[in-house]
């Protein structure tokens, strides 16, 4: 039965939840109309991972943002015996929000809905160069890595580098001596199957392959033929040769990196002499048609020959150059226009042979894969740093940790909870998987290990 006017008033004089709910009601004067009540439409937040966030919308127009576990209320008040309709409009990173009772008709009260968020399985993939082959993984809810019920998956010819695209949906692993890639379809239960084509032509030499921060250009170092390949991304993942769209790089393109902004190509040559090796190429891209042009300058001379991986920081200020021989990584700022420039000071310290550095997804901190193995028979470490307000690198304490033998790449899961460091091994035993977890200041803690395949170098993760 509807309250008249009077009762309602009554009501809301009475009850203190009920002045909100009939929303301003008296009107002008004593005689005039009074106006006509509206409802809030709110609810609370639950199971939702530290640092995200996740987008809503009430009848697809009225949206906000609610970061953390917490109570939300939209803006727009919604007038008597209308409706709402509340939805994820933007999901956070690795989970999936669902919201209950999200929608109603002729309102009378208050509504207040729940949004419950859960994560979604997360994988990992590590590149076997020994055995062409890919060995995948579930990631545990205690940051351990389990064979998937397929342990692994066939590969070309010498893979050597694994990535998974920014959609999370495919992977992609370079063939070093087929001069392919192998690409692949991410399937529900994390197993990989060929895409169609299965493989894709490359230059010769394919070592390391990005995508733009949309995934809609990768990027490929053919370290044999000195240049980089530009590929379109189609639909269903297949990558698509661009027509001229190849660049030259210095000699033994090694490793080649996008800022998470998508404005600049970095690329480290890996060879020992000036001016085609011992350099880093830098260019920008034309973020339409995802065409490289170098900068000016096109390259810098680097400290130590064989420079290895080059890391960007998650804010896309910062560059970091790991110096194989000089046992030290490179630190540059970078400028408006994309170049390159010494921060003070220049470099700091890492353990032997620093082959690669990445960042956890805070971007608060930094890890170096110290691969060991050509100077000597210890195992090898794991360099852990502090991201300073300047870029700088601080060594935490302990400054290292222990790895296995041969420590070659890193990657974390996409909550910066656990970090795994892939170790090559000696040639004759399987390589394995170090599994950390990170504290809350950053420093790694083992947690266990994995065992891959012959010669494993590179891991990538996905959800």
């Amino acid at each position: 039965m509807r309250l008249t006017f009077r009762r309602r008033i009554t009501v809301c004089l009475t009850l203190s939840l009920g002045l909100a709910a009939c929303g301003g009601g008296g009107g002008s004067g004593g005689g005039g109309t009074p106006t006509p009540p509206t409802y809030t439409i709110g609810g609370a937040v639950s199971g939702l991972a530290t640092g995200e966030s996740v987008t809503l919308a009430d009848n697809g127009t009225d949206t906000l943002t609610v970061n953390g576990n917490t109570t939300f209320v939209f803006p727009t008040r919604i007038a008597e015996n209308g409706s709402y309709s509340v939805t994820v409009k933007t999901q956070p990173t690795a989970q999936t929000c669902a919201v209950s009772v999200g929608s109603g008709t002729d309102l009378t009260a208050n509504v207040e809905v729940a949004v419950t968020c859960t994560n979604l399985p997360q994988y990992a993939y590590v590149v076997n160069n020994g055995n062409n082959s890919v060995s995948q993984y579930a990631i545990d809810a205690s940051g351990t890595l389990s064979p998937l019920s397929v342990a692994t998956v066939a590969t070309g010819k010498s893979p050597q580098s694994v990535t998974v695209d920014p959609s999370n949906k495919y992977v992609y692993v370079t063939n070093l001596t087929d001069n392919t890639i192998s690409q692949y379809v991410i399937q529900s239960d994390g197993t990989l199957l060929p895409n169609t084509p299965a493989t894709v032509a490359t230059g010769h030499g394919p070592w390391a392959v990005t995508f733009s921060p949309s995934g809609a250009f990768a990027y490929v170092a053919n370290s044999a033929d000195n240049t980089i390949s530009l590929f379109s991304v189609s639909a269903s993942g297949a990558l698509v040769a661009v027509t001229d769209g190849t660049v030259a790089t210095g000699t033994e393109p090694w490793n080649v990196t996008l800022s998470p902004n998508g404005k600049y190509v970095y690329v480290a040559n890996h060879g020992n002499l000036p001016p085609g090796g011992m350099t880093i190429s830098q260019y920008a891209v034309d973020a339409g048609t995802g065409a490289l042009t170098p900068l000016n300058p096109a390259t810098l001379t680097t400290a130590f020959p064989y420079p290895g991986g080059i890391a960007v920081d998650p804010t896309s200020s910062y560059a970091y150059l790991s110096n194989i021989n000089g046992n030290t990584v490179s630190e540059y700022g970078i400028g408006a226009d994309g170049t390159l420039s010494s921060l003070n000071p220049a470099s700091v310290p890492t353990g032997t042979e620093p082959v690669y550095l990445a960042f956890d997804p805070t971007g608060k901190y930094a890890y170096e894969a110290n691969y060991t193995v050509d100077y000597s028979s210890a195992q090898g470490t794991v360099s852990q740093y502090a991201v300073g307000t300047a870029g700088q690198l601080t060594p935490l304490t302990p400054a290292t940790v222990l790895a296995g033998t041969g420590p070659a790449w890193i990657a974390f899961d996409p909550f910066g909870k656990y970090a795994y460091v892939v170790n090559i091994g000696n040639g004759t035993l399987p390589g394995t998987v170090s599994e950390y977890a990170i504290g809350t200041d950053g420093a790694l803690t083992p947690i266990g290990t994995a065992t891959a395949g012959l010669n494993a170098f590179m891991i990538a993760t996905a959800y």
